[in-house]
């Protein structure tokens, strides 16, 4: 799984900064700055749960016990950066309003994501 999670980091990390420079590039003139201000918002939260996922996998591969719980918690992170960030990107694209009332399960899932690696972390050696 920790192979799995770091093409998955890498790919979260590498689209997150293309994503910030099409923001400021391309969508700058397109969208209103609030839109802009929601594209920026999906993508700075891509980069943060990127870096988490990275770190998840560093403690994959040293850890002895605990691994439920940090794949768990990657998990809970590649599906929070799917929900909160996807639907960020396609409300300030679209304009769908309804998309906003998706994102909090994202957040949820970041959460969820979080909590298992708080509680992992107490196994580690």
């Amino acid at each position: 799984m920790s192979q799995i999670f770091l093409a998955i980091a890498s790919i979260l990390g590498g689209t997150s900064v293309a994503a910030g420079a099409f923001a400021s590039h391309a969508l700058k003139e397109k969208l209103n700055d609030r839109a802009l201000e929601i594209f920026e918002t999906g993508a700075r939260y891509q980069m943060y749960h990127a870096l988490a996922l990275l770190l998840v996998t560093l403690l994959l591969l040293r850890a002895e016990t605990n691994q439920s719980l940090l794949t768990a918690s990657g998990i809970a992170f590649v599906v929070g950066v799917a929900i909160f960030s996807g639907s960020l990107y396609a409300l300030s694209l679209s304009g769908i309003k309804w998309l906003g009332a998706i994102t909090p399960l994202g957040g949820v899932a970041f959460l969820i994501g979080w909590g298992c690696l708080a509680i992992a972390s107490w196994g580690l050696k």
